[in-house]
Parts: C-alpha cells; structure tokens; sequence
C-alpha cells in the first residue's frame, strides 16, 4: 500500500502517518529523513543534496525524486510506504508520477487530513515548549501542572516563534498558494481521500483506516 499525507502545517498528518507505519508495518517517510540518511552515509545523491543545502538552496525537484525512488528500493519498503511532506508541488507530484510509472509503480491513496486554519491557528498558538529539557505542551490540549512550569524539568515555558500566530498564518498561505492544488491533482487522478482533522486524534485514525481497509 503506497499512500501520500497531505494537510497543512499543524493538521496533524504526521502523527497520523506515524501510527499508519506501526499498524500497517510500512515505513513512514520524509523528505527530511531521507536527506539526513544521504548525508550522513555520504551517498552519491546525498552529496549533490548537501551542495545545494549548503549554499542555501532548495534541492532540485529532480534530485528529491531520485533521493525518494532511491529510498523505495530498501527492503523495508516491499509491502508499501507511507510519504510525509511530499511532494508538495505539483511538479514534484509529477516528476513523482512519472519516476514511479518508469518502474511499473503507483501510487494507491492520497489522504487529505483536512482542517481550517483557524483551528491550525488555535492549535498551535497554544503550543508550549521547555527552554530546558525541549518537552512540548498545549494550553488547553495538554496543560502543565502550573502554568508556565515545565512538568520534567521545572524550567520555564515558551511559545516558539514558529507557533506564532502571524508565522503560522504565513506558513499556511504558502500552503495554500503551493500545496493545496495537489489535492485538485489527486482528485482528478481518483485517489484522493478525506477525513476530518478536527476530531479526536484516534477518531481520525480510525476513519483513515476505514478508508484504507484493515
């Protein structure tokens, strides 16, 4: 089963896609990791990337789609993956399409974990994080035992500048403006699926998984 999660930042499509890897025993893959492991192992393909992270570049649409396919051809990925972050683009969902039909592939679900922006807003406006040991909470989904005090450490909470409002308003139009017409592109290639982000994080589990069949 080979599915892509799209949402906007905060939607929650990452935890999601965290528990559909340990129900389903398919990996859970980013963009992000798979340029680490490159890096890291000093691949050919992660070599290229570094030069263009290096200079403060975004790494080629090309070049990610190689680093992606690359990454498919690993054992663990036999029965199906499961991407995060990508593509978010409609030429990457389309250098993606075309990379995976050069080898016989298709993708099977794109599941759209669909929530409004100003529940984005309020979600993670709310998020707290410890200066000291990194422990993240919410105010009113996960609050501490005194406010302000972390639970683990007792050194004091902050609300990150990435948690801001007007940086998550930001970062939702560039989703909306890049990523949201990959949703019409799914639709029309028939694999689109959508479920209410809103709702209680197991509830959400729980639709996705009646989507994708146990």
């Amino acid at each position: 089963m080979k599915i892509i999660m799209l949402g906007a930042p905060g939607a929650g499509k990452g935890t999601q896609a965290k528990m559909l890897a340990d129900k389903y025993q398919i990996p859970h893959i980013s963009t992000g990791d798979i340029f680490r492991a490159n890096i890291k192992n000093g691949t050919e393909l992660g070599n290229k990337a570094k030069e263009f992270m290096d200079k403060g570049l975004l790494v080629p649409d090309e070049l990610v789609v190689d680093l992606v396919i690359d990454r498919f051809k690993e054992d663990d990925c036999k029965k199906g993956y499961i991407l995060d972050g990508f593509p978010r683009t409609i030429p990457q969902a389309e250098a993606l399409d075309k990379a995976l039909s050069d080898i016989g592939d298709s993708v099977d679900f794109a599941v759209n974990v669909e929530v409004p922006d100003e529940n984005i807003i309020t979600r993670m406006g709310g998020r707290r994080a410890c200066v000291g040991c990194g422990a993240t909470y919410h105010v009113q989904f996960n609050p501490t035992k005194v406010e302000g005090v972390c639970d683990r450490c007792g050194k004091e909470l902050i609300l990150r500048d990435d948690d801001k409002p007007e940086t998550v308003k930001k970062r939702l139009d560039v989703y909306h403006e890049q990523t949201q017409p990959l949703i019409d592109y799914y639709t029309n290639k028939g694999i689109i699926k959508e479920v209410d982000g809103t709702q209680d994080m197991n509830k959400v589990f729980d639709d996705i998984v009646d989507i994708l069949g146990e």
